[in-house]
C-alpha cells in the first residue's frame, strides 16, 4: 500500500483530524512571495530597492509611514483578499469536511476560512494579515483592516476589479500614501502596525485567546481516540507549535497517527515511525492523490 493510500485509510477511519499548517501550504496553493507574483505588483518598489522578494520589502526601514503603508497596503491586499490561485485549500476542506476536524496554523492568510472551514475550528497562533493593532501596544484590541487597506491601494492608483488588484494602462502608481490614511491607534494616537507575531508586542486578542480555548477543549475531547495528525507545509523556523507538539502526540497517544507532507522535509522521527508517514511531495498532488483514491 502507497503511503498516499495509507494515509487516505487513515483519515477514512479516523473520529478526528487536526490539521497544522505552515507556510508550504499556501505556496502549494500560490501565494508565492518571490519572481513573477512579486514583480508584478512591486515592480516599482524592486527596481528603487533592489528587493527581489516581499518578506524583504515588508522588513525595510522606510522613512515615512506614507511609504511603509503604501507597501504594506499592497502586500496585505494581494496575501490576505485576493484568492489564491489554485483550489488546494478547497480541495483539503472536501477531505475532511464530514470529519470532526481542527485546525492549527502558523499561517496569517486566512485561507482557510475562505475555503470554508469553520472559523470556530481555527486557530491562528501567529497573527493574520487582516488586523490591525496598537504599535506599542497600549491595548488587548485588534482592527479589521479591509476598508483601509482598499482605500490605501486605491489612492496609489489601483483599481479593484474581481478581488484583483489592476493598473490601469499608462498609470505609474504612487509609492506613497495619504497622511490621513495612515492607520493610528484609537486609543493613544501612535501608528498602528500588523497582528503578527514578530516580537514581544504581539496582540493576543479576546478572539486568540478564544481559539486557543476550542483548540485545548477539542484536544482533550479526543485524547486517546483515533486521532490523525495532519501536518502541511511546516518548516523549521517556529516548530514546537505544530511539528514537535504534533511529534508528542503521536508518541503518547496510542492510537493517533501522524503525517507529515512537505516537499524537500518529509522527516519522521524513528520513535513514531511505526505509526506515521512521511511523504516528500507537493502538497496540490498527494492531496489530489487522496481525492482520487478516496472512497465514497
Amino acid at each position: 500500500m502507497s503511503d498516499i493510500e495509507t494515509l487516505r485509510q487513515k483519515i477514512n477511519e479516523a473520529d478526528a483530524v487536526v490539521i497544522g499548517a505552515g507556510a508550504g501550504l499556501s505556496t502549494a496553493a500560490g501565494y508565492t512571495y518571490k519572481g513573477e507574483r512579486f514583480i508584478h505588483y512591486f515592480s516599482d518598489f524592486a527596481e528603487k530597492y533592489g528587493f527581489e522578494d516581499m518578506y524583504t520589502g515588508g522588513f525595510h526601514p522606510y522613512d515615512t509611514l506614507e511609504e511603509h503603508w503604501a507597501y504594506w497596503s499592497r502586500y496585505i491586499y494581494i496575501n490576505r483578499y485576493i484568492n489564491p490561485p489554485t483550489g488546494l485549500y478547497e480541495d483539503l476542506f472536501r477531505l475532511v469536511r464530514d470529519k470532526d476536524y481542527f485546525v492549527l496554523t502558523t499561517n496569517v492568510d486566512h485561507c482557510f476560512q475562505k475555503a470554508g472551514f469553520d472559523k470556530n475550528r481555527l486557530f491562528y497562533t501567529q497573527g493574520d494579515y487582516g488586523l490591525f493593532q496598537c504599535s506599542l501596544p497600549c491595548h488587548a484590541a485588534t482592527y479589521d483592516n479591509e476598508e483601509t487597506v482598499k482605500k490605501m491601494v486605491q489612492s496609489q492608483g489601483y483599481e479593484i476589479k474581481d478581488g484583483d488588484l489592476v493598473l490601469p494602462e499608462n498609470t505609474v502608481p504612487k509609492m506613497k500614501v495619504p497622511t490621513e490614511l495612515v492607520p493610528r491607534c484609537p486609543k493613544c494616537g501612535r501608528p498602528m502596525s500588523m497582528n503578527l507575531r514578530a516580537d514581544d508586542s504581539f496582540v493576543e486578542d479576546a478572539g486568540w485567546n478564544a481559539a486557543a480555548k476550542r483548540y485545548d477543549k477539542f484536544m482533550e475531547k479526543h485524547r486517546g481516540e483515533n486521532i490523525v495528525f495532519l501536518e502541511l507545509g511546516v518548516g523549521y523556523n517556529t516548530p514546537d507549535i505544530i511539528k514537535y507538539t504534533f511529534w508528542q502526540y503521536a508518541s503518547q497517544w496510542r492510537h493517533a497517527f501522524y503525517a507529515c507532507i512537505n516537499k524537500g522535509q518529509a522527516f519522521v522521527p524513528v520513535e513514531i515511525r511505526d505509526k506515521a508517514v512521511g511523504i516528500d511531495a507537493d502538497i496540490k498532488d498527494v492531496v489530489s492523490g487522496i481525492k482520487s483514491t478516496k472512497q465514497v
